[in-house]
Parts: structure tokens; sequence; C-alpha cells
């Protein structure tokens, strides 16, 4: 690009960044991390006003199985709007609507998919969050939820009440198990035997202060919470435990579904069947989007019981169905696995390499790589990580978080054209969501340079703030 050229698209990027700031919310949030402005993008890759490329792992959030304009989902827009279909029928009956129903009832796990009904929800995966409670409360008569620490269900105030962050009291809160912040300090195994007695005992106990839920809601993987898999083993406890209570149980799978963690839903992988299941983001084919599929036994609802204007966005579910079709088809989950397991052993080299780096973990290409202080009671004598993996060592806690080195990590990366989100319970995971689509050459991309940015933050962490990494021997440098 030439200079003058460049100079004028570097004009118009900072105007539309700067009215941006001047006229949008203070709740704007990924903005402010990623000054970008994106004018074009194709799967992987998103070009700025400024002339610049960016490999995208951020996806809509997760939202972009197939990256950005996948072929398949222009078509299936396209088709629709040549159509001259309508493009909005509140819950009436279409051919697109049926086609899209089909489709994701044929991927359903198989005790769900044979007797399952499907309600539209509002555009946002928080309003099926809130259709979910309402239906397990008016089908069981009870009121109570039975929730996670660290979870993540949506900004709406009963989604948000079910979530990790919540300020008022309003469900009761149960141990996720995890291995490098396991609370009750083992991890493993043992951490997810533990955490599923705590709620067996929360349940059986007459004076536990939780009398019986209306339902249990959880992620198979959390995403928010800092890129953290259930336990396959714990997830049947949960799935044993609310059956033999007549307490539904409902999987949030807005972000681990279609493929993301490496199967085409993530309660796949520990073979379980939930009452109710959660879908956004992926089901829409990168257009807004939402549903809760549930058994017909619990559809006790009254006509309008949850009703919502844009529950019948044609394009989203022309889009939705082609994607979900061609996620199926193309085996893209298995895909996912594949690489997704590949991506994680190659980044577990961060851990070793650098005391800045505490944990690397994920499922298929839902990856997590979290920064910590290592300068803590938690170091090593060796400076290295303070608890191997899995399980937790009780001896050596894990070392606290450090919020500002992700942050400066997504600033580095950012800096080499690769935009990654910040999550877990102190901002301090870097997240990798990169679509089902990624060839094995750009997944090495994405792998180099966050390498490089994890490198660079860990030479000279003086100037991210108070907290310290100490590499652990030379830096790895991208090419």
């Amino acid at each position: 690009m030439a200079s003058g050229a460049h100079g004028d698209a570097r004009g118009v990027h900072e105007g539309i960044l700067r009215r941006q700031s001047a006229r949008e919310s203070s709740a704007r949030t990924y903005a402010r991390a990623l000054p970008i402005v994106p004018v074009r993008a194709r799967g992987l890759t998103i070009e700025g006003a400024d002339g610049r490329r960016y490999l995208d792992c951020l996806s809509g959030a997760g939202t972009l199985a197939l990256g950005h304009n996948h072929p398949v989902v222009l078509e299936a827009i396209r088709k629709v709007l040549d159509s001259g279909a309508p493009l909005s029928v509140l819950d009436l009956a279409t051919p697109v609507k049926d086609a899209f129903i089909t489709e994701l009832f044929r991927t359903l796990p198989p005790g769900l998919a044979g007797r399952a009904r499907v309600q539209f929800c509002g555009p946002a995966g928080t309003d099926a969050v809130e259709a979910a409670l309402k239906l397990v409360r008016a089908a069981t008569g009870r009121t109570g939820i039975l929730a996670f620490t660290g979870a993540y269900h949506g900004m709406t105030a009963g989604a948000l009440a079910a979530s990790g962050g919540a300020r008022d009291i309003q469900v009761a809160r149960l141990p996720y198990p995890q291995d490098y912040r396991c609370p009750f300090g083992t991890g493993g195994p043992r951490g997810a035997e533990l955490a599923a007695r705590w709620t067996e005992s929360l349940l059986d106990d007459p004076k536990s202060g939780v009398p019986l839920p209306a339902g249990m809601i959880l992620e198979p993987v959390q995403g928010e919470g800092g890129v953290i898999p259930g336990p396959d083993e714990w997830l049947r406890r949960m799935r044993q435990l609310t059956a033999d209570r007549a307490i539904p149980l409902i999987a949030d799978e807005i972000q681990t579904g279609v493929g993301r963690t490496g199967a085409f839903w993530a309660v796949g992988h520990s073979g379980i069947t939930p009452d109710v299941m959660v879908l956004s983001k992926a089901i829409g084919g990168s257009l807004p989007l939402a549903v809760i599929v549930y058994r017909d036994d619990l559809d006790v609802w009254q006509p309008g019981a949850h009703a919502g204007t844009f529950r019948g966005n044609q394009l989203a579910m022309a889009a939705g169905a082609a994607t979900l079709a061609h996620v199926r088809e193309n085996g893209l989950a298995e895909r996912a696995a594949g690489l997704g397991s590949r991506m994680l052993t190659q980044l577990a080299e961060l851990s070793r390499q650098f005391a800045c780096v505490g944990e690397v973990r994920g499922r298929g290409l839902m990856i997590g790589v979290e920064l910590v202080h290592p300068d803590g009671d938690g170091t090593a004598s060796d400076g290295g990580p303070p608890a191997p993996a899995p399980g937790q060592d009780p001896a050596r806690p894990p070392c606290p978080a450090a919020p500002e080195l992700a942050a400066a990590v997504q600033r580095e990366c950012l800096e080499r054209g690769l935009i990654v989100e910040l999550g877990g319970r102190h901002a301090a995971v870097v997240r990798l969501l990169p679509p089902l689509t990624i060839s094995d050459e750009q997944a090495a991309a994405v792998l180099d340079r966050l390498a490089d940015a994890v490198a660079a933050v860990a030479r000279h962490p003086e100037e991210h703030g108070p907290q310290r990494a100490r590499p652990k021997g030379p830096a790895q440098r991208a090419g």
C-alpha cells in the first residue's frame, strides 16, 4: 500500500474508533482490548480499515463455527433472500424453519432426539437460558436452581443469578471440579469425586438449607470460567444424581456446541443425555438464533409462556441449518478433536518454558492458557509451575492469577496480527476459539504468534504491572 493510501486508511480507522469512544456505551468490552475496525473477513482472516490483517481466534466469541463468510453460509442466506420468503415470521411454520429443526434433531444425543421439543427464543443465548429456567420451574412446580462456581450463562437477570459473578444469592452454588485451582486442593479424579460428594450431600441433607430444586444447569466445559472441561465421570455422576432425584438437568451448550470441543455436542464426550439443552451462537451460522431443546414430558407450557418478537429469524435458520449440516457431513467435530489435541500438546511447552504460564487446558478447539504470578507462595524451587497436571499437590498451591500479564499477552498477540480473548475467574486466561475450518498451516501460525507474544511478555514483565514472569529457558521466537 502506498504511503498516502496507508495514511488515509489509518485516518479512517482512527476516526471510527474516536467516534465509537465518544458515542457508544461504557459497557462495551471487546472494543476496548481490540481497537480494530473490521471491514472484510473470510475464514480465519479479518482485514481492518487500516489495511492490517489478523488471524481471528475470537470467532465472534465462538459463534463462527465455519469462520467468516463461509460459502455454504452465504449460499444459504442468498437462497432465502432470492426466494422472496418472509424474513421474520414470529413462531409461524415455514419451510426454512422445518429444515432447520430437522437438521438440528438429526444431531441431538440419541436419548433426546426421539422425544424432543424445541422452543425458539429471543436471538441471544441468555434468553434461551431464561426459557430453560422457566421451563423446569413450570414442569416441576419448584423454584430453586443448582448452578456452579465459575459458571457463565448470560447477562439477563435470571442468567446472571446462575452465573459465577452473581451478587445476590438466588441459586445454590456447587463446586465445579478443576485441576489447577481445585477447591479441595487435590485436583484430578479425587477432586472431581469430592465435588460430586458435596453435591450429593447438599441434596440429601435435610438441614443443608437447599430444598429439592427445579433444575441443575451446567456447562460441559466452562468457557468464561477459564476453559475448564468438566471431567466425564463427574458429568455422569451429575446426570445420575439428578435423574435419581427427578431434577431436570440443563446443559448449557451455547459455546461448546456444534463441534467446538471435538464432539458435536460436548455432552457427547461423557455420553450423558440432559433433559434440556440450551443452544445459541454457532447454531445460527453467524446470525442471531437461540433455542432450547427438551424432553417432551417437560412440555407443560401454556401458549405464550415464553415468546419473543425476533424468534422467527429466517436468515439465521437457513444459515444455521447449512452450518449444522456442513459440520456433520464433513466430520468437523472429529477434526476439532484431533487438531485441538495437537495444539494443546504444543502449547504445553509454554508452561514448561515460562513460569508465568500456570496451565494450558481445553478440549477440542476451545483452548485456554492461564497466566500467573510465579513469585507468590506457590513458586516451585526450580522456578517452574507449582503443580503437575492433572491433579494439584496441596503442598504446592497454584500461583496467583496475573490478569495484567494476560492482558499484555493479548496486546502482544494483536501487534502480531492475532486476535484472542481473555477469560477466567480473574481475566487471566488467554482463550483460543478458532473456527473449525482452521487449517494445519493456520494453526501453526496461531501457535507461533501466541508463543512469541508470551515470550515477549515474559522477557519484560516489569512493563506490565507489579507481577513478575521469569522465562525458564531461551524464548522461542516465531518465524
